[in-house]
C-alpha cells in the first residue's frame, strides 16, 4: 500500500517539483497521461494504490503548511505586542 510515503526517509516533492512536471507533462507525477490510459486502459487497483499515495503526499503537505502558518501566527502575535 502507500504507507511508505508516511516513512521518514520518504523524500515528498516539492510544489515546486510537482508544477514543474505538470507544467511539462501535464499531468501528476507517478499518475498515468490520459493518453496512456487511452491507449492502455487503467488497472483500478494501481489506480488506487496512486490515489492514496497523492492523498497521503497532499496530507503530508497540509501538516506542513499548517506548521508555517502557526509559526506566521506566533510572529505576527509577537509583533502584535510590541
Amino acid at each position: 500500500w502507500s504507507d511508505f510515503v508516511l516513512a521518514k526517509e520518504y523524500k515528498v516533492p516539492s510544489i515546486k517539483e510537482v508544477e514543474k512536471h505538470i507544467v511539462e507533462k501535464g499531468h501528476l507525477p507517478t499518475i498515468p497521461s490520459e493518453k496512456e490510459v487511452v491507449e492502455k486502459g487503467v488497472d483500478m487497483l494501481e489506480m488506487a494504490k496512486l490515489q492514496m499515495q497523492k492523498i497521503e503526499e497532499l496530507t503530508l503537505y497540509i501538516i506542513e503548511q499548517n506548521k508555517k502558518i502557526e509559526a506566521l501566527e506566533t510572529k505576527v502575535e509577537k509583533l502584535e505586542k510590541k
